[in-house]
């Protein structure tokens, strides 16, 4: 059930380098939707990782997106200052008696999901009965054996059943940095997000985020997912797979890009803002009902 009538939806890149086109591609579709509820547009980053963040990406990612024409609505919020929150809500869950410390190592649980035949990133169990006394390493909730599912706005009907699918997952690390599960759940709801449009590749992390938001009495927005951008090899571009940063130099250009991504029919502007208006009234006739 949605909880809030005003439109807020985010954008929530990670300072791991520049935005590319898939990044954009992401960006680009939740602007346009806030703009088509006639909404608010929050950016926020994600820096809950410092091994992997490169210095100076913050700003960069933060500029490209003024000279692409998507500011944020409000002064956008960094992850790396909000661990009050964070630990607020792993005090709640810990008192509900869902979460656990785990000893394994990733090599462990690896082996173990080889000895059982599990699918990767499927967490094997092997501390849920306690560590036998071995140092816990990071923190584990306990999910139910049940589905958990909802319906995107663009992808149709999804569910998993937790327990089968996923295992146990981690809220904190072994390193002590904070989960991306348990900070995307706290931080929408901290900044009364309705709507969650971003790349594909995250749907299956939903059903998590829901079971967390049931579990800590948090409002479930409404989520969509579009195509993410593909490499030549057919991988997600990230800067992993070897995905360039935008041409800020050449916008519109970028922005035509991203938005043809997106399933639409090239848009006739000779300026950014132009390009912008067309856009988000185009938009609006395909997904402002959905």
């Amino acid at each position: 059930m949605r909880q809030m009538a005003v439109y807020r939806g985010r954008f929530a890149p990670s300072p791991t380098g520049a935005l590319h086109a898939g990044s954009l591609a992401a960006a680009l579709a939740s602007w346009l939707d806030a703009r088509a509820h006639d909404g608010t547009w929050l950016v926020r980053i994600e820096d809950l990782d410092p091994p992997r963040e490169v210095a100076g990406a913050t700003r960069q990612i933060l500029d490209a997106l003024a000279a692409l024409g998507l500011s944020s609505d409000e002064p956008p919020v960094l992850q790396s200052e909000r661990g009050d929150l964070y630990q607020r809500a792993l005090e709640q869950l810990q008192a509900a008696g869902l979460v656990y410390g785990c000893a394994c190592s990733r090599a462990e649980v690896a082996a173990a999901q080889q000895a059982l035949g599990l699918p990767p990133h499927v967490y094997p169990g092997t501390c849920r009965g306690g560590t036998g006394g071995r140092p816990v390493r990071a923190l584990r909730v306990r999910v139910p054996d049940e589905l958990v599912g909802f319906d995107d706005r663009a992808c149709g009907s999804f569910a998993q059943n937790l327990a089968r699918e996923v295992g146990d997952f981690v809220v904190r690390r072994a390193d002590g940095l904070w989960a991306y599960q348990l900070a995307v759940v706290v931080d929408d709801a901290e900044q009364r997000i309705t709507d969650v449009v971003r790349g594909a590749d995250l749907l299956d992390n939903t059903p998590r985020q829901i079971w967390l938001q049931r579990a800590l009495g948090l409002p479930t927005p409404r989520y969509m997912h579009v195509p993410v951008v593909l490499s030549e090899k057919g991988e997600k571009l990230s800067k992993q797979t070897g995905a360039v940063a935008l041409d800020t130099r050449r916008p519109l250009a970028e922005l035509r890009r991203a938005w043809q991504h997106l399933g639409f029919d090239a848009v006739g502007a000779d300026s950014v803002d132009a390009f912008l208006r067309q856009a988000a009234a185009l938009w609006r006739r395909r997904w402002a009902s959905a």
